[in-house]
């Protein structure tokens, strides 16, 4: 995968496999590491990228960390992000040509990339592509932390999905990170 780490951010990565103890212990160290090395700079956030969580089977070990990263995230709200890559992901980064924005909880996912729109909740899929999308509307929550994607079809028939945020500053931003894909994809 390419792409340049903005600053202030740092990047650690949980593969799948492995005993999951040793796993938890590993990422409650870099957790606690960076915690006492950013305390005084608030900007900064520690991104725990991890492979194949959101599949439909996730590996126990990694499944283990995004529980530890969420009450992690309680106590230090917009500081820690976790991000969950496709296990074929490097297979995928090198067939995209463009701007991907794919956001994900533990029940559902919201995916916009060259192929088109994907919603996933539970064991449920729906893809649209770029042909038979007439409109995509966005709702962000007024008070909580929920993002949803309307996708209008040339046939006056609509589906959404909603996904929730790790935080409301995280939230702010798929917006704009949303808006990036449809202007490279979409043609009004």
């Amino acid at each position: 995968m390419s792409g340049a780490v903005p600053a202030g951010v740092v990047v650690e990565y949980v593969e799948p496999g492995g005993d999951v103890r040793t796993v938890v212990a590993g990422a409650v160290e870099a957790v606690q590491r960076f915690l006492a090395v950013s305390a005084d700079d608030e900007d900064a956030r520690l991104a725990v990228v991890t492979r194949g969580e959101m599949s439909d089977t996730p590996d126990p070990a990694t499944s283990a960390v995004w529980g530890l990263l969420r009450s992690a995230q309680a106590e230090h709200p917009g500081r820690l992000v976790i991000v969950d890559v496709s296990a074929d992901a490097d297979a995928d980064a090198d067939a995209e040509d463009g701007p991907v924005f794919e956001v994900s909880d533990r029940r559902g996912s919201i995916r916009v990339a060259r192929e088109g729109v994907r919603f996933r909740l539970d064991d449920q899929e729906a893809e649209f592509g770029w042909d038979e999308i007439g409109a995509v509307e966005t709702t962000p929550a007024r008070f909580g932390r929920r993002f949803t994607v309307t996708v209008h079809l040339s046939s006056r028939r609509w589906f959404n999905a909603e996904v929730e945020a790790a935080s409301r500053s995280e939230l702010k931003s798929w917006p704009a990170e949303l808006d990036k894909a449809l202007d490279a994809y979409f043609e009004e």
